[in-house]
């Protein structure tokens, strides 16, 4: 068994469901201090943030994870415990495999190998890993990011071990990520019996022309890195329950994921522009979830990008498509964030899994991107080891 798949099933076993850490970060700590790795960790409301460092040098790489998972649901659902880890025919199946036990694992392994073939490297290695990444996201790598902000410290590069990978390990690097402004609307209309529609106001036919609209906007185009922003209804709710009442009122909540053609205060500007068209009685309260990022091609993509085409021959896409990850707070004292790992089909599903052949792949994956910023070492001088 190797390093990385054995520590990958030490963490899936531990059901660490938002926000419980349930000892993986410790695990990670014991497993780094005999590399040279000192820990500090960054707690807050009882979300677990641990930041490893090795070195005080520039540049300082970090490597970005979470130990939570999602829940697993109902257990006859799967098919072997979700915090058991299972090998079936070449898949190793747990909750947290794919997102992101096993990125974690490999970038520990990856880590300590480095650190261990060139114990003097350049610059400074870090990892940080936190507990409140699928829930809230409020105490958890914000609240890291913080503490660093407070002393003063950057990074240089960042690597957040999010699964990636569509349909082979290596195929699509994410080198940003859109934003995401979510919108909660109470439309305000008049209670009464259907048999007497002129007695009462009709929220949810009020509001039905002006969700045509929104439904139907172009809020931009994208740019080269960005798709088009897009709007959608995740919650629509009235009635009182009795099939003779028109409602007093109609909620709506939705969610815009934005590209940086159209920014928050636009699109805030837009709808409520819309609203006010239609004549809506309305409440509108906003919560701006995360603020779009980029990474263009530069020396993290480009050497991420080479380390992925040594190990698998893949030419990676770059993309900036699905949902927000922790990066975006990464971001704010990291000039060059991007997204990398194992294969996503399977995440936040029953039967969660990852192939066991791309444990091994995607620690060497990363540990050659460490060799090419921070060591030097050549692709020849790999292949001679």
């Amino acid at each position: 068994m190797s390093a990385a798949l054995e520590l990958a099933k030490l963490l899936i076993a531990r059901p660490s469901v938002t926000p419980d850490d349930a000892g993986c970060q410790p695990l990670v700590a014991e497993w780094l201090v005999g590399a040279g790795f000192r820990a500090e960790w960054f707690d807050r409301n009882g979300t677990r943030n641990l930041w490893l460092q090795r070195g005080d040098g520039r540049p300082l790489f970090a490597f970005l994870g979470h130990t939570d998972v999602v829940p697993a649901g109902p257990r006859g659902d799967w098919t072997s415990d979700p915090f058991e880890p299972s090998e079936r025919d070449g898949w190793l199946y747990g909750r947290g495999s794919a997102d992101m036990k096993t990125s974690i694992a490999a970038f520990v392994v990856a880590a300590e190998q480095f650190a261990t073939s060139h114990p003097d490297h350049a610059g400074a290695i870090a990892l940080l890993l936190t507990s409140d990444e699928e829930g809230p996201a409020t105490d958890g790598t914000v609240a890291a990011v913080e503490s660093l902000q407070a002393r003063g410290q950057g990074v240089d590069f960042t690597l957040v071990g999010e699964p990636t990978s569509t349909h082979d390990l290596g195929d699509t690097v994410k080198n940003g990520r859109r934003g995401s402004l979510s919108g909660h609307l109470v439309v305000r209309g008049v209670q009464g019996h259907v048999a007497y529609p002129q007695l009462a106001r009709n929220p949810i036919h009020q509001l039905a022309p002006a969700l045509v609209e929104l439904a139907g906007a172009e809020w931009d185009r994208g740019d080269r890195y960005f798709p088009p922003t897009t709007f959608q209804v995740s919650n629509l709710h009235a009635g009182t329950g009795a099939g003779n009442v028109i409602p007093g009122q109609c909620e709506m909540h939705f969610n815009f994921r934005f590209s940086p053609a159209t920014g928050p205060a636009e699109l805030r500007r837009r709808v409520e522009q819309i609203l006010q068209r239609q004549a809506l009685s309305y409440a509108l309260t906003w919560t701006l979830g995360a603020e779009p990022f980029l990474t263009p091609a530069g020396t993290l993509v480009d050497m991420l990008s080479q380390a992925i085409h040594e190990v698998t021959g893949q030419r990676p896409q770059l993309s900036t498509t699905g949902g927000t990850s922790d990066g975006r707070f990464l971001a704010r004292i990291c000039p060059q964030v991007v997204e990398f790992g194992p294969i996503n089909a399977s995440i936040h599903q029953v039967d969660e899994r990852v192939r066991i052949q791309d444990i091994e792949r995607l620690t060497r994956i990363y540990q050659r991107t460490l060799e090419l910023l921070l060591s030097g070492v050549t692709e020849a001088e790999t292949a001679t080891r």
